[in-house]
C-alpha cells in the first residue's frame, strides 16, 4: 500500500492539447503513472507523413504506462470540437481537474518572411486556442478540488531581442502568458493558472522539422518539462500566475543532476 501515498495525480483527470507527440505527450505520460484519466485533445488522427504518432497511439502508451486514456479529435482553431471534447472528458471521467494548454504553431520567421496562413495559425493556435480551451474547461475546473491551468508558454520580457528575429511567434507566445497573468487573478482562490517554459531547446519533432540534423545536440528532453509540470500540478492551488522555468523550479525542489536530461552530455 505504501508506495500508492505518492501517487498524488491519482484519479485526477488531465486536458491536455497537442498531447499526440512532444511535451504534451510527456506530460500526459508522467501523470498516467500514478493512474490519472487523460484527455488527449489532438489534431493528429490519421499517421502524419513526417510526423511521429496519432492520438490513438499516444492512447496506448498512456494505458500501457497506468493511466486512462480519453482519444478526441480537436483542432484548438475550431470551438466546436473543443466544446464537444470538454463534455466527452466530462461524461467519460465526471469532470476536468487540470488543464495543460501545450498545442502550438511555430514559424521562427521575420515579418516580411512570415507568410500570412502562417501569422493566422499562430493567433489561433497559440493565443485564440489557449483561451478558448481555457474558457470551456473553466466551469468544470471550478468544481475540482485542486483545479490548475498550465500554459507552455514564456515569461513576458520586453526585450526587442526576443521579438526582432520571430515578432509574430512571439506575440502569440506571450498572448498565451497574457491568458496566464489575466486568468490567474480573474481565478484565484478558485483555480490555479501557471505558465512553464524550459531553459534550454527541448527535443521534439517540432524542433528537428525547425533546426535540421543535428540539433538535439543542444536540446533537453522532454522528461525535465513533464518532471517540472508534474511539480507544478501537484502544488496547492494558492500557487498562481507563475512564470516558471523548468530548471529554477527543479533546482528548488533539489534536482542536483540535470545530465539525466541532456540529449548529448554537458
Amino acid at each position: 500500500i505504501f508506495p500508492f501515498t505518492f501517487r498524488k495525480l491519482a484519479g485526477c483527470t488531465l486536458f491536455i492539447t497537442g498531447a499526440s507527440r512532444g511535451i504534451g505527450k510527456a506530460i500526459a505520460l508522467k501523470a498516467a503513472k500514478d493512474g490519472a484519466n487523460i484527455v488527449i485533445a489532438a489534431k493528429t488522427a490519421e499517421p502524419h507523413p513526417t510526423l511521429p504518432g496519432t492520438i490513438y497511439t499516444a492512447a496506448e502508451e498512456i494505458e500501457a504506462a497506468g493511466g486512462k486514456a480519453l482519444p478526441c479529435i480537436v483542432n484548438v482553431r475550431e470551438e466546436q470540437q473543443i466544446i464537444n471534447a470538454v463534455e466527452k472528458a466530462v461524461k467519460t471521467f465526471g469532470g476536468i481537474d487540470i488543464l495543460v494548454n501545450n498545442a502550438s504553431a511555430i514559424s521562427l520567421t521575420g515579418t516580411l518572411e512570415t507568410a500570412t496562413k502562417k501569422v493566422n495559425l499562430m493567433m489561433d493556435v497559440n493565443v485564440r486556442g489557449t483561451y478558448l480551451t481555457s474558457k470551456a474547461c473553466l466551469p468544470h475546473l471550478r468544481k475540482s478540488k485542486n483545479p490548475h491551468i498550465l500554459n507552455l508558454s514564456p515569461p513576458m520580457n520586453m526585450n526587442p531581442m526576443w521579438f526582432k528575429n520571430h515578432c509574430a511567434y512571439t506575440i502569440s507566445k506571450y498572448g498565451m502568458s497574457m491568458c496566464v497573468l489575466g486568468m490567474a487573478e480573474e481565478f484565484r482562490g478558485e483555480v490555479a493558472v501557471n505558465a512553464l517554459w524550459p531553459k534550454t531547446a527541448i527535443h521534439t519533432a517540432a524542433m528537428d522539422m525547425l533546426g535540421g540534423a543535428g540539433i538535439e545536440k543542444q536540446c533537453r528532453k522532454t522528461d525535465i518539462l513533464a518532471d517540472a509540470a508534474y511539480c507544478i500540478l501537484t502544488k496547492p492551488k494558492t500557487f498562481t500566475g507563475n512564470f516558471v522555468i523548468d530548471e529554477v523550479l527543479l533546482r528548488e525542489e533539489g534536482v542536483k543532476d540535470f545530465d539525466v536530461y541532456a540529449i548529448a552530455p554537458g
